[in-house]
């Protein structure tokens, strides 16, 4: 198994890729402390893993919240002995009700709406990153991962901000891992583009489905497969593999980049 042996946590584990990636942390072998805002959804995910016969345990904790977040890791530090991966997968709210940033044009995006996403995104991986990457450093080995997305390119009309946050979560990874390498701590990225089994009800009726003209979710999974390399859209098990052997001893070599696995649909 890729992670025996180690502790890792998820924020964000709730939702539809935090619980495929801490599924599949702990079909590897990790221990999984599953983190998010909705106890119902993390036990949800964790009766999951139990019944595989994996190990998880719960706590709701706010990742922008940097004393609660700080508390948590030092709570998993002293009851597991040590943290070996550190995954941020919480929403950043573009794309949430009351949040919507998406398919609307920047001239009529007003600036607090604009700001909510990069400041959520960037403060909650910052947070996160950091209070791990303290315990890391101290133990000399770990892995701290971030999720984005192909708008992070540039270049990709109404998105919002959503490619602005992701840009500055990717510089932020590239930084932080060139501060924490010598201290034996690694810093990754995952880039992901459609998944379509995370596209809630919501999201493929405002947006998907009427931006489409109308194509029900066949045609919109079909559409975007025509828009990759490989004609075909990157699965949540894909998504979820990759992040496992990014966290692995044998990605070891690796640090500081941002792995495309966007089925082609964008270069870099």
């Amino acid at each position: 198994m890729l992670l025996e042996n180690k502790n890792a946590i998820v924020y964000g584990a709730g939702g539809g890729i935090g619980g495929g990636v801490a599924r599949t942390f702990a079909r590897e072998g990790a221990r999984v402390f599953l983190v998010g805002r909705t106890r119902a959804k993390l036990e949800a995910v964790a009766a999951d893993i139990t019944a595989a016969g994996g190990a998880a345990e719960v706590a709701v904790v706010d990742a922008t919240d940097e004393q609660a977040v700080n508390q948590h890791v030092q709570a998993v530090v002293a009851r597991a002995g040590h943290l070996d991966i550190s995954i941020n997968l919480i929403t950043h709210g573009d794309t949430d009700a009351g949040g919507y940033v998406q398919g609307i044009p920047l001239v009529d995006i007003p600036a607090a709406d604009f700001f909510r996403p990069i400041i959520k995104g960037v403060l909650s991986n910052y947070i996160t990153a950091q209070a791990a990457a303290r315990q890391m450093v101290q133990q000399r080995s770990g892995a701290i991962l971030t999720l984005t997305n192909a708008s992070s390119m540039g270049g990709s009309p109404l998105m919002g901000s959503t490619g602005v946050v992701a840009a500055a979560i990717e510089s932020f990874a590239r930084t932080l891992a060139s501060e924490v390498g010598e201290h034996g701590v690694r810093v990754l990225g995952v880039k992901i583009a459609a998944v379509p089994e995370l596209f809630t009800k919501d999201l493929r009726t405002d947006v998907f489905e009427k931006d489409s003209g109308g194509l029900d979710s066949a045609g919109i999974t079909a559409a975007l497969a025509q828009m990759t390399m490989l004609r075909r859209v990157t699965t949540l098990a894909q998504v979820a593999d990759v992040v496992a052997f990014l966290a692995s001893e044998q990605a070891g070599g690796m640090t500081g980049t941002i792995i495309n696995i966007t089925g082609g649909m964008v270069i870099g």
